[in-house]
């Protein structure tokens, strides 16, 4: 398995190393160009997760139409002509226009998907929980190694640099295994977006991205403030902060998985998460000394990570086959906006109210997030049965198409892989049937 996905997560790892490493010393290079003003410098900042948030949808239905390979190598090749704008840029709206167009290289959800094509769906949360940790290690590295490299060399050697790590991650393309050709009956071919809104588990997986991002977006803007403000560290000093936490997330995706995939309590683990949410905010929001401030933060990184990769693995899950990179694009989507938000509502309560009232917003939403989340439909009734076409009568499809508790099949290398909801059909029925059609 991780041979098959290690070239797609170096890729994804590359991407992410390239916008974190930027992110320490952004805001005060963005403050020198010419033009430049508070505002304009938050907006060039916030900008990526809105072109981002745009092209996730239609890459992941580019890529569910022309191949997953295809749509990484062009989303790269965007992503690093915008990198190279901003490394030339003098003002601050060549900045922002650079800014804008390396978000438009969305192929978060391609790669994703591709991840997903490439693994059967019982090793899927592995897979998502190797990704997560290895863009864990690459933002721990990107905290140290951004203020550093920018320090010494300039922030638009950042971006050169960026740009460096988006050419070689075009190389990586060549190893990836092309995913497998799938074939599925022919009213699964076209997507229909409503219904991807309006799948009753999808809705509540996106929703879930949505608060995930934006209590991690609203702790990103806090976090600095309060430890440069309130407890009076100097901004070099972060990485003494972020590096452990990360650390501490890392370790928490092994238990997350063990017992989200293997025990199938993924719905309980996404629970727990949203548990330590409340926790690391009423620590940060009440802390008296930096200590306790300190323990906050890893609380956050804790549970963010126990949610990351079981969100991804979910999301792919719940989503038919052939429509995988537009569902995935969705769900991305509302992350990206989540984004956005809690960047901005963070900003307001942070300004007016304070990190106390932060807290209490936080909880409130969290209790509401846990009661939606018991009406999710935990997959761990789902399973996937794989036969070879060579096994099976041509009427097949008939007794597919007309059993109850039958979520979807398709044809992937000659292996018919049918997932049904234990709760309705059982496995040796299927078998039976189909082999004695």
């Amino acid at each position: 398995m991780f041979k098959a996905i290690f070239p797609v997560t170096l890729i994804i790892a590359l991407r992410f190393l390239g916008l974190f490493i930027v992110l320490p010393v952004l805001s005060l290079y963005a403050l020198e160009l010419d033009g430049a003003n508070e505002i304009l410098v938050g907006a060039t900042l916030g900008i990526y997760a809105i072109s981002q948030m745009i092209m996730q949808i239609p890459f992941g239905a580019m890529s569910d139409r022309f191949g997953r390979k295809e749509a990484l190598f062009a989303g790269t090749v965007i992503f690093m002509a915008g990198s190279l704008i901003c490394a030339e840029a003098s003002s601050i709206h060549a900045l922002f226009i650079g800014r804008f167009i390396q978000g438009m290289g969305a192929v978060g959800a391609v790669g994703s998907a591709l991840i997903s094509d490439l693994v059967k769906e019982e090793m899927r949360t592995k897979a998502m929980a190797f990704m997560g940790a290895i863009i864990a290690l690459s933002f721990a590295f990107s905290m140290t190694l951004g203020p550093v490299i920018g320090g010494y060399f300039g922030i638009d050697k950042l971006f050169l640099f960026t740009a460096l790590l988006a050419f070689l991650s075009l190389f990586l393309l060549f190893g990836i295994k092309n995913p497998p050709k799938i074939k599925t009956p022919n009213k699964e071919t076209k997507v229909s977006y409503m219904k991807l809104l309006t799948d009753e588990n999808l809705y509540r997986m996106n929703i879930t991205n949505f608060l995930q991002k934006s209590l991690m977006t609203m702790a990103f803007m806090s976090i600095p403030i309060i430890m440069t403000q309130q407890f009076l560290w100097d901004k070099r000093e972060f990485w003494h902060i972020y590096f452990p936490a990360m650390i501490f997330g890392i370790a928490a995706m092994i238990p997350s998985v063990i017992i989200g995939e293997k025990m199938k309590k993924s719905k309980e683990m996404l629970c727990v998460g949203i548990a330590f949410f409340i926790a690391s905010y009423c620590l940060m929001g009440y802390a008296k000394n930096e200590w306790f401030f300190i323990a906050g933060v890893i609380l956050f990184f804790i549970g963010f990570n126990i949610h990351e990769p079981l969100m991804q693995s979910l999301a792919s899950k719940y989503a038919k086959v052939k429509n995988r990179g537009a569902t995935l694009g969705v769900f991305n989507f509302f992350g990206y906006f989540g984004t956005f938000c809690g960047g901005v509502m963070g900003g307001v309560f942070l300004k007016y109210y304070g990190m106390a009232h932060i807290f209490w917003g936080v909880f409130v939403v969290c209790i509401i997030w846990l009661v939606f989340m018991m009406t999710l439909k935990n997959p761990a009734f789902f399973q996937n049965i794989y036969i070879p076409i060579s096994e099976l009568k041509e009427d097949y499809p008939h007794y597919l198409e007309n059993t109850q508790g039958i979520k979807e099949w398709y044809i992937s290398d000659a292996t018919l892989i049918v997932k049904f909801d234990t709760k309705m059909v059982s496995k040796e029925s299927i078998l039976q049937c189909l082999k004695n059609l």
